[in-house]
C-alpha cells in the first residue's frame, strides 16, 4: 500500500468517525473497496460506508439470510453456485428462463443478499481478507418475456454498486436473445460506468472462449464449454454461518 492510500485510509476512518459510526474491526482491504468505489475520496467513501453499515443492520439483523427467509427464491432452483477460477473467484450462475418476477420484493432483495453473501464467503480460505472479487454469469437461453424483470436486474445490480463495492470481477451474459436487447439497454441507464465496464454480453465463438479461459474448464458447466456440472447454491457448503457473517466484516 502506498503513501497516498495509506492517508486516504486514515482520513476515511476519521470521516466515518465525524459521521457517528466506526471502522473498527474492518481491515483495510475492506476499507479500500469503499475509497476505489469513491475514485479515492475519503468523504464519498465514509458516507458509503456508514449507509453500508446501517442497511446491513436493517435488511439482515442476524448478519446473514437463512435460507429459510428466501425458500420461495430458493425453490425455483435458478441460481448455480460453481468453484473458484484460477484467481480465486466464485462464480455464480443465474438461468434466466427460471426466474419469474417476485410478488414478494422484500423476499426477493433478501434473496440477492444471499445469494452474493454466499457466493463471497465461499470463496473464503479460513476468513475473510475484505477483496474478494465474484464473477457472474447470466444465461439468458429460452427466456420468454415472461421472464423478463427489469426491475428484478436493476436491483441486483444497484445492491452491487451501493453494498457490495468492487466485489464484481465480471459479469457475461449469454444466449441474448434479440427481444432482451431493449430491455438490457433500459437497464443500463441505471448501471453505473464502471459496473457496465465489467459487463460482457457473449455474441460470437471468440467471446465464448474468453469465458472459458477467464473461468476455467473445471469450473464452467459442460453446456458452457467447460467439464463440471451444475451446482445449485442450496447444496453448496460454506464455512458455517461464520463465513457468511464475515461478509459484514
Amino acid at each position: 500500500m502506498d503513501t497516498n492510500q495509506e492517508i486516504a485510509l486514515t482520513q476515511l476512518r476519521k470521516s466515518v468517525e465525524k459521521l457517528g459510526s466506526s471502522t473498527e474491526s474492518y481491515g483495510e482491504k475492506t476499507l479500500m473497496r469503499f475509497l476505489i468505489a469513491r475514485s479515492m475520496d475519503p468523504e464519498k467513501a465514509a458516507k458509503m460506508f456508514v449507509q453500508w453499515k446501517k442497511w446491513r443492520a436493517e435488511i439482515c439483523p442476524l448478519g446473514y439470510i437463512p435460507d429459510s427467509e428466501v425458500s420461495d427464491e430458493l425453490a425455483a432452483e435458478k441460481v448455480y453456485l460453481q468453484g473458484l477460477t484460477k484467481k480465486g473467484h466464485p462464480v455464480l450462475i443465474v438461468k434466466v428462463n427460471k426466474h419469474f418476477a417476485s410478488k414478494d420484493q422484500v423476499q426477493f432483495k433478501k434473496f440477492v443478499v444471499h445469494l452474493l453473501d454466499k457466493t463471497i464467503a465461499s470463496s473464503f480460505k479460513g476468513r475473510e481478507i475484505g477483496n474478494e472479487k465474484l464473477i457472474g454469469i447470466l444465461d439468458l437461453q429460452n427466456i420468454t418475456y415472461s421472464n423478463v424483470d427489469a426491475r428484478g436486474l436493476i436491483t441486483g445490480f444497484q445492491f452491487l454498486q451501493a453494498y457490495y463495492p468492487e466485489r464484481l470481477a465480471a459479469c457475461y451474459l449469454l444466449n441474448m436473445p434479440q427481444f432482451f436487447v431493449t430491455v438490457w439497454r433500459f437497464v443500463c441507464r441505471f448501471l453505473e460506468k464502471t459496473t457496465q465496464e465489467k459487463i460482457r454480453i457473449v455474441t460470437n465463438e471468440e467471446q465464448k472462449e474468453e469465458v472459458i479461459r477467464e473461468v476455467g474448464e473445471d469450473v464452467l458447466p459442460e453446456e458452457y464449454g467447460g467439464r463440471a456440472k451444475l451446482v445449485l447454491l442450496q447444496d453448496v457448503a460454506v464455512i458455517g454461518e461464520f463465513a457468511i457473517r464475515c461478509c459484514t466484516k
